[in-house]
């Protein structure tokens, strides 16, 4: 019986002085602090899709670390800190070896490399080149073992399994793990791996598994669990209790038996992640949902194993135990080995390799076989199949991989010379009958996680199981405690013994008046009897009553009423017979042939009356040739309103012997009136099966020897295939991720060129790009109307197109911008009468790349009309100005601005270009003109502005009177959408005064 085989150590220190008449002391503790959470997120093929909607559900500010850990290119330089930049607030960066770890950070392992952490820094190693490696198991590893319950572990997107194993030690550690949603992944390898462990505790898409995390960290804090000091007791009226009560109906598992810390610890997790602020809150949930008390189970029978746990260990054991049994052990005796707590069968294989290679190296093969037992029937089903993960690659040999694992897909499989010499089966260490006639029990890092009783109680039954001169193996941290007297150590150090004396029967005598737990409240029974008598009487008592038994009762078997083995008394190892396969405790299996059908009359006779029976004398013959005469003695054994229960005893017959048999005075049943019959029936039948059997067997051997030949070249064939599949495969996971990203760059390319497109329509500038030999690579729209050109012609030379640039230096302007890197401009008037002014100027894709050419043509043909016209109204004497039609002036010609800085003619020296005239004219009253004037000149300019007038003239006088001048001032509006109109200011001083001049000469 195992509740985990080779568990990580209690990280708490361990409560000797635990109380039995304590409760659980519940208690709140200070707020974890959040800094400290590191989120390691394992991703593979598909993992960028993935990681982008896992971290846009992240805030900026978290309180937790991110370590990000992919399956990257070697060759290839990653763009991952650039892509998932785009979509958290974070700061991403790329690792570097010693790196202290921060929170609110986001941290990329680089390619080619491994990474593992310790003292809060991140560690770089060089990748393995040829050999699988597995990155993110190792980094879950590392976090488990740095960081215990502070680890979070997100396992995304890939194929194969890699994380599965870390996210074992991160769950044992105490931490939570998650995994994203199968059906939600484009490769579903390693969540499926990791969630057919049975401990992730939430499987949610990407965009969900941030706001689990978020709400875990805060949801530490709030849970109301005992502090790391408590101590931790059982009631029969506490919460705990009623837990352990279900689980034991649930799965008949005491759990009371275990070390309430641990037991604790494991509960306080599952509230975390079951948001459940109390112990009492939690029971009730326990009572009304299954699925979280299986969950519960699993959390306490979490098997934490591997290949070869302890090299150095295993190799002692082999050089030192293995060796000597093998050696000592002849071809016909068989060797016999119990690996209890088996978990999934990691270390059962490992013996039965060493074994194998010994059988090798002394050219020695006898009948060997193992017997792996666990309490959970899963871990002996998972054990049993013998399928692992590449996750052992870390952990086997690749020698050994070779010679005893053929891979199939992702996994190993254990090949059949190993694996058919192993039994696996369901087994209670601390409930059930031990095993017998054992030369090897390994038993290792099971026994820390029982209270003291019950680790004596299981060594007890260890000891008991093993033959003469046989071995035992425990866990580093394990001791024999009371039973150092019964055992020699080989290797103290690896925790190695050789028995000397065999345990004494019964075998709970000991551990029942030392403290045995009650089956209902799990506390010890009081070790006081009726008389008054001390401990150590009582001891002694039972200890003469169990030297009695050995000495004169005879070894006896209790049955149930289905004939299965409940208990042994005394030495019964020598009547009993294991067979290959899975194990049975049903007596007629366990029988020798001699015995058993008449064994089996006597219980069935039993069953019918209440009178004991008896078997005539029998003979019973031995594998070492010795033989017995003995009977079969049956006795029923009536409790209450139960089923009977029976009793088999084996009396040795003696001759002539003077004392008065045990069974004297009792019915002896004639075996040939009762079983002659049915035997004879029986023996027809099976004689009839047996030929049929026969018959069957020789043509299946006939088929095997046809398979098994072709199995070998198969075989052989598949061996060479997997060394390329294995690099093929880790090349694909690489190369998928790298074209993951390029994908994104691709979509990022695709909108800036939509971008640019949207940019240079907008732009309408005529536009051609030219690489460094003068083929045409892009143009826009615009460009057609001077080049002939469509968008097939993309790639020809440039000069293979006409144009209308009338621009014979262009191809050569061109060729020089490339090689100089200089910009060209000039205008140039194109051949359909538009004026452009021509920018070419160099360009290059990367630095480095052989430069190109990009040619704009800029219209500037309506800019040469403005100054066309602005020529025109310069060479006309009067003054004008134009206006827009809000009244200000946007244009004036030289005559304008001449009488404006003239200052004698103070009437224009406000209005320039951008003024408003009306307002200009309203600011003129202190400048020579009179109200009425100013207030007709505003009204008539607005009537034509609007459109109530075609035209406006107005004569006035400005300045003093030895210098007043006379001006005509017309306005007349513009015949244009856009309005306005032309104001024009004539002088006509001179023309009066030279008229007035010759009207005087005239008189």
């Amino acid at each position: 019986m195992s509740i985990q085989q080779n568990p990580v150590i209690d990280h708490e220190p361990s409560q000797n002085t635990e109380s039995s008449q304590q409760t659980v002391a519940v208690v709140t503790p200070t707020e974890e602090p959040r800094q400290r959470y590191i989120v390691a997120i394992g991703a593979s093929a598909g993992g960028l899709d993935a990681l982008e909607r896992f971290f846009q559900g992240l805030p900026e500010r978290s309180g937790a670390a991110y370590v990000v850990i992919q399956h990257l290119s070697p060759d290839h330089k990653s763009m991952m800190a650039n892509l998932l930049a785009r979509h958290t607030p974070m700061p991403v960066v790329t690792v570097e070896d010693g790196m202290r770890i921060e929170p609110d950070r986001v941290h990329l392992i680089p390619p080619a490399s491994m990474m593992s952490i310790a003292n809060n820094e991140l560690r770089l190693s060089p990748k393995n080149p040829r050999g699988l490696t597995l990155p993110i198991d190792l980094f879950f590893t590392a976090l488990a073992r740095e960081y215990g319950k502070y680890s979070i572990g997100v396992v995304l997107s890939g194929t194969g399994s890699d994380g599965t194993r870390g996210a074992v030690a991160i769950n044992d550690a105490g931490g939570f793990l998650l995994a994203q949603e199968p059906e939600s992944a484009k490769f579903d390898g390693m969540p499926r791996s990791a969630i057919a462990t049975g401990l992730v505790d939430a499987i949610l898409p990407p965009d969900e598994l941030a706001p689990r995390i978020l709400d875990h960290i805060s949801q530490v804090s709030r849970i109301n669990i005992r502090g790391p000091r408590a101590v931790v007791g059982y009631d029969k009226d506490s919460a705990l209790e009623e837990a352990m009560h279900l689980l034991y109906n649930q799965g008949g598992i005491n759990f009371r038996e275990y070390k309430p810390a641990t037991v604790m610890r494991r509960i306080e997790r599952r509230m975390q992640v079951r948001h459940v602020p109390d112990l009492a809150n939690y029971a009730r949930l326990l009572d009304g949902d299954r699925t979280e008390l299986n969950a519960l189970r699993r959390e306490l029978l979490i098997p934490v194993t591997n290949f070869f746990r302890d090299p150095e260990a295993f190799e002692t054991l082999a050089q030192s135990a293995i060796q000597n049994i093998v050696q000592e052990r002849g071809e016909a005796q068989a060797i016999r080995v119990w690996v209890p707590g088996t978990s999934t069968g990691e270390e059962a294989y490992s013996l039965a390799i060493l074994f194998a290679e010994t059988f090798e190296r002394t050219k020695r093969w006898p009948n060997f076989k193992l017997f792996a037992t666990d309490v959970e029937q899963h871990n002996v089903d998972v054990g049993s199949a013998g399928v692992f993960s590449e996750a052992i690659t870390a952990e086997v040999s690749p020698e050994r991989l070779e010679r005893w694992f053929y891979k199939r897909g992702n996994h190993f499989v254990v090949k059949t010379e190993i694996r058919q010499n192993i039994v696996f089966a369901r087994h209670n260490l601390l409930e059930d009958p031990p095993f017998t006639r054992m030369d090897l029990v390994s038993c290792r890092n099971l026994l820390i996680y029982f209270r003291a009783e019950a680790q004596e109680r299981a060594l007890r039954r260890l000891q008991y199981a093993l033959a003469p001169g046989g071995f035992m193996f425990l866990g580093s941290s394990e001791t024999l405690g009371n039973l150092q007297a019964d055992f020699t150590a080989v290797s103290s150090k690896y925790k190695i013994f050789r028995i000397l004396r065999h345990v004494s029967l019964p075998l709970d005598a000991a551990s029942s008046s030392l403290g045995r737990l009650s089956s209902t409240t799990g506390k010890p029974r009081p070790v006081v009897n009726k008389s008054g008598r001390s401990t150590t009487d009582a001891v002694a008592i039972d200890t003469g009553q169990s030297v009695l038994l050995r000495s004169y009762a005879p070894n006896t078997l209790l049955l149930n009423s289905s004939n299965e083995l409940l208990h042994v008394f005394g030495e019964v190892g020598r009547y009993l017979r294991f067979g290959e396969g899975s194990v049975s405790l049903n007596l007629t299996k366990l029988l020798p042939q001699q015995i058993a059908p008449v064994a089996q009359a006597l219980l069935h006779k039993a069953l019918r009356s209440n009178e004991p029976l008896r078997s005539d004398v029998l003979t019973l013959d031995f594998p070492n040739g010795d033989t017995e005469r003995l009977r079969l003695v049956v006795r029923r054994v009536d409790i209450d309103q139960r089923e009977p229960y029976l009793l088999l005893s084996f009396e040795p017959h003696i001759a002539d012997s003077p004392k008065v048999s045990h069974s004297s005075g009792m019915e002896t049943m004639d075996m040939n009136r009762e079983t002659t019959d049915r035997v004879e029936t029986l023996e027809r039948e099976l004689a009839a099966t047996r030929e049929s059997l026969q018959a069957t067997i020789e043509e299946l051997e006939t088929a095997n020897e046809e398979l098994q030949a072709t199995n070998e070249e198969l075989m052989a064939s598949n061996e060479e295939l997997q060394s390329s599949n294995e690099e093929l495969q880790s090349v694909n996971e690489e190369l998928y991720t790298v074209n993951a990203e390029n994908q994104e760059k691709i979509e990022i390319l695709n909108r800036l060129n939509a971008d640019l497109d949207g940019m240079a329509k907008a732009a309408a500038i005529a536009t051609v790009f030219v690489d460094s030999d003068l083929r045409m690579t892009r143009f826009t729209p615009e460009a057609t109307g001077l080049f002939k050109i469509r968008d097939g012609d993309l790639g020809r030379h440039i000069d293979d197109f006409s144009n209308l640039l009338n621009y014979p230096s262009f191809i050569d302007e061109l060729g020089k911008t490339i090689a100089s890197g200089e910009m060209l401009q000039r205008e140039i008037t194109a051949g359909n009468g538009r004026i452009y002014l021509v920018r070419v100027l160099p360009y290059a894709v990367r630095r480095g790349d052989p430069r190109g050419a990009v040619a704009t043509f800029i219209d500037v043909t309506t800019l040469h009309d403005i100054k066309r016209l602005q020529a025109v109204l310069d060479s006309l004497p009067e003054s004008v100005a134009v206006l827009n039609s809000a009244g200000e002036i946007t244009m004036v010609n030289e005559a304008w601005r001449s009488n404006a800085l003239d200052a004698g003619k103070q009437c224009l020296c406000q209005h320039g270009v951008g003024t408003n005239y009306l307002g200009a004219c309203g600011s003129d009253h202190g400048a020579g003109f009179d109200n009425r004037f100013v207030q007709e000149a505003c009204v008539g300019i607005e009537s034509v502005l609007s459109g109530e007038k075609n035209s406006f003239s107005l004569e006035y006088q400005c300045g003093e009177d030895d210098q007043l001048h006379v001006f005509v001032m017309h306005a007349s509006p513009i015949r244009h959408p856009a309005g306005g109109l032309i104001i024009s200011h004539v002088d006509l001083t001179q023309s009066l005064q030279d008229h007035h001049r010759a009207n005087s000469n005239a008189c």
